[in-house]
């Protein structure tokens, strides 16, 4: 039996929590010797907060944080992920379209020559345009996981917790574990799962936040964008001279007529156009060195709720007197 924490970010989940932590307190002994569920409150404007801190008062086994603010998702599981105190973190979404019950699953895959293990939904579950929009969105992350691609990465995710040692360098406003993750570890595999809908409001991604994600992530954590204004600028340099070749050869067989005037002014709008995107491409990587500058903080916890009930933790309670033993030398441990 193995030790497990559970987190979840909260945003607007008022009536899907109950329900998702009764069924997880119903799976989670089935599976785990000691677990724990962490709900992550990210400043939601509805009443999510008083319902995890019921939830929390209510179940010795939940603990509920709350945020000063909307720090977005991925913040906010950082904050979750480094609060939790077992094993094995498994982190799933707040709107029950992962099933508790499919977590055995993840954590039969996550065998010990693996470090991660990611949920493959069998089918879309977002509608058509949200599901061809993430599927774009993975397939722009492909590669950074060796065998397993940008493809298979899900929010329904578990791995073992020494993993959290990549996020200690993680600062300011912009966080992604799974990109953390992946400079930490290539032991990643996948399990397929039976995802479900979600049964009441709506997605908080919309078609425009989610190709707003895909810039962060091009901007935020890869020098491709930075490469490809780079070869670009090759590609149009090399038109250009070849454009002044024909130019001069025109000249000296005594062809001195101004010719195709349109065709010149679309070549200099379009090289005008270039310089202007990688001029925006350059702009976005200064802007977040000075974001990243001003020192705005990943996740601020406002307030904690948690059961008075003492728990077993993982952690040794170490004394003193066992570290250092009489007649020991002072560095033996």
């Amino acid at each position: 039996m193995t030790h497990v924490s559970v987190v979840i970010p909260c945003y607007r989940s008022v009536q899907t929590l109950p329900a998702l932590v009764d069924r997880l307190l119903a799976v989670l002994p089935t599976i785990a010797s000691v677990f724990e569920v962490v709900l992550v409150v990210d400043g939601s404007p509805d009443n999510t907060w008083e319902v995890a801190q019921e939830l929390a008062d209510r179940h010795e086994t939940v603990r509920a944080l709350l945020l000063a603010r909307n720090y977005g998702q991925h913040n906010a599981l950082v904050a979750g992920i480094r609060s939790a105190r077992y094993d094995i973190v498994v982190t799933m979404d707040d709107d029950l379209q992962h099933p508790p019950e499919e977590i055995p699953k993840l954590l039969a895959g996550l065998r010990p020559d693996l470090d991660i293990v990611y949920a493959v939904p069998c089918a879309g579950t977002h509608g058509f345009i949200r599901d061809l929009a993430s599927k774009s969105l993975k397939i722009g992350l492909s590669g950074r996981f060796g065998e397993v691609t940008g493809q298979d990465i899900c929010a329904f995710r578990a791995f073992r917790s020494f993993l959290r040692e990549s996020l200690d360098g993680v600062a300011g406003p912009h966080a992604l574990i799974d990109i953390s993750f992946s400079w930490a570890t290539m032991r990643v595999g996948t399990v397929r799962v039976n995802m479900e809908r979600r049964p009441v409001g709506g997605s908080n991604y919309t078609l425009p936040m989610l190709i707003h994600h895909a810039i962060h992530v091009m901007v935020g954590y890869s020098t491709i964008p930075l490469r490809l204004v780079t070869y670009f600028g090759l590609l149009t340099g090399s038109f250009g001279a070849a454009l002044l070749a024909i130019f001069l050869w025109n000249y000296w067989w005594g062809d001195s007529t101004l010719k195709g005037f349109t065709s010149i002014a679309s070549m200099i709008s379009l090289f005008a156009s270039a310089q202007m995107v990688a001029l925006g491409i350059i702009g976005e990587y200064l802007g977040r060195i000075h974001v990243e500058r001003m020192g705005r903080p990943t996740y601020i916890v406002r307030e904690r709720s948690e059961s008075q009930t003492p728990r077993l933790s993982t952690v040794p309670d170490v004394s003193t007197e066992t570290l250092i033993r009489p007649g020991a030398d002072i560095h033996e441990r």
